[in-house]
């Protein structure tokens, strides 16, 4: 009877300890904005490209790693920019997919993370051939995941800015984790990106003071 109480006892965290694992989650990941951003009177900045470059294995050794519940070269690069973590049981199995809600990607999530870097700097996002600078950029690493403890999330991007002929290139990379026994809800997610996010806003201003912006 006492083997069978244990049995029963890790199945249930199994299932249940880190929330709901089964088939695929959604979760929105607002972008935090600033409580006051300067006037738009530096200039304008245009977001030339925003390239997702992150690599999907099967089977990955690590989860920091991004991979699907099911075989990777069965999607599409449309449907894999949508997918942000891996959901897992108790005993750190992988298991459902977490991904952004219907119309996101990780694209949109980082071009609006771009816009409001530049806002708070004094800049406005325009669309026209005649920007003062623009911009390319590249997603290396746009992924949460839990190493048995808190969620942490990653957000690596690479840009190449140009103005008046001159080119500069620069990487920023954002972390964010959450409390150390989170339960694996929707709020866990929101949270370890939104610092994520913040970290990643922080650094993209120090980037751009290097740059000259």
């Amino acid at each position: 009877m006492k083997n069978l109480f244990a049995f029963c006892l890790a199945l249930a965290f199994s299932l249940f300890g880190s929330g709901c694992v089964l088939g695929r989650r959604t979760v929105d990941l607002p972008v935090p904005t600033a409580t006051m951003s300067l006037p738009a009177s530096k200039g304008t900045v245009a977001i030339n490209s925003i390239v997702d470059a992150r690599r999907f294995e099967n089977n990955p050794d690590h989860p920091s790693t991004p991979s699907i519940d099911g075989d990777v070269n069965s999607q599409s690069a449309e449907q894999l920019s949508t997918v942000i973590g891996r959901q897992r049981n108790g005993f750190g199995h992988a298991m459902g997919d977490v991904a952004l809600p219907p119309g996101e990607t990780v694209q949109t999530r980082v071009k609006e993370l771009v816009a409001q870097g530049f806002a708070r700097r004094g800049y406005a996002i325009t669309t026209s051939a005649s920007a003062d600078y623009t911009v390319d950029v590249r997603i290396n690493s746009f992924w949460a995941w839990t190493p048995y403890g808190p969620f942490i999330a990653s957000v690596d991007c690479s840009f190449i800015a140009k103005h008046d002929g001159h080119t500069q290139t620069f990487t920023v990379q954002g972390s964010g984790a959450t409390g150390v026994m989170p339960m694996g809800t929707d709020s866990d997610w929101q949270l370890a990106y939104t610092r994520a996010f913040e970290d990643f806003l922080a650094k993209f201003d120090q980037e751009l003071t290097k740059a000259g912006f």
